[in-house]
């Protein structure tokens, strides 16, 4: 209870709070929701092994649909809502109190992320601070219909994420980025790479 009265100081939208989370525990309903992760695994775990990008929403996938059946599901993929973590939370937002500004463009859109994606940041924070350990993870929302209907969601409700949450196996001691010349640039897209200040 105390993660969750941290975590609700997340900033959203005209501070209209959106988000709600359903707590997972009971096992045949996280048997449930990794069956609805295998999919997009599949999908995602073919892509990757042909080079893709998977799942991005410009380039459709080179490999079909025979080869993407075929690709098991990675345990490290499904294993962690199904039995790997204490819980699991189903991130959800309303979709009513949302200020969806990209509604009208002609692609995906991304600008409501901004209401409950830094909630779900904050549930991670939260965890580490308490010596647990998450992950946003969204292969399953691919099946959102099914996830609505087992849990009860509301139509106009969507579900952002589904994070397992627990005691970490081993504590992470450095992560790979790219250098900041690489995707900061000035004045303009393809302008001249943002570069550390001279001394």
């Amino acid at each position: 209870m105390e993660l969750f009265d941290v975590m609700r100081f997340a900033p959203s939208g005209g501070n209209r709070q959106g988000w709600r989370v359903i707590v997972v525990r009971e096992p045949a309903t996280r048997q449930a929701l990794a069956r609805f992760t295998e999919p997009a695994a599949k999908r995602y775990t073919a892509q990757a092994q042909n080079g893709e990008n998977p799942w991005n929403t410009i380039d459709p996938p080179r490999v079909d649909a025979a080869a993407i059946e075929r690709t098991p599901p990675p345990p490290h993929l499904t294993d962690p809502v199904r039995t790997g973590a204490a819980v699991v939370l189903v991130i959800c937002v309303d979709l009513k109190v949302v200020a969806s500004t990209d509604q009208h463009l002609e692609r995906v859109g991304v600008i409501s992320g901004a209401s409950i994606y830094p909630f779900a940041w904050n549930i991670l924070l939260a965890a580490r601070h308490e010596g647990f350990a998450g992950t946003i993870t969204t292969l399953a929302i691919a099946e959102e219909p099914r996830i609505q209907l087992l849990l009860g969601i509301p139509s106009h409700v969507a579900v952002a994420a589904v994070m397992p949450l627990g005691r970490p196996v081993k504590a992470l001691s450095k992560l790979k980025r790219k250098p900041v010349a690489e995707f900061a640039m000035l004045e303009r897209w393809g302008g001249a790479p943002l570069a550390p200040q001279a001394s």
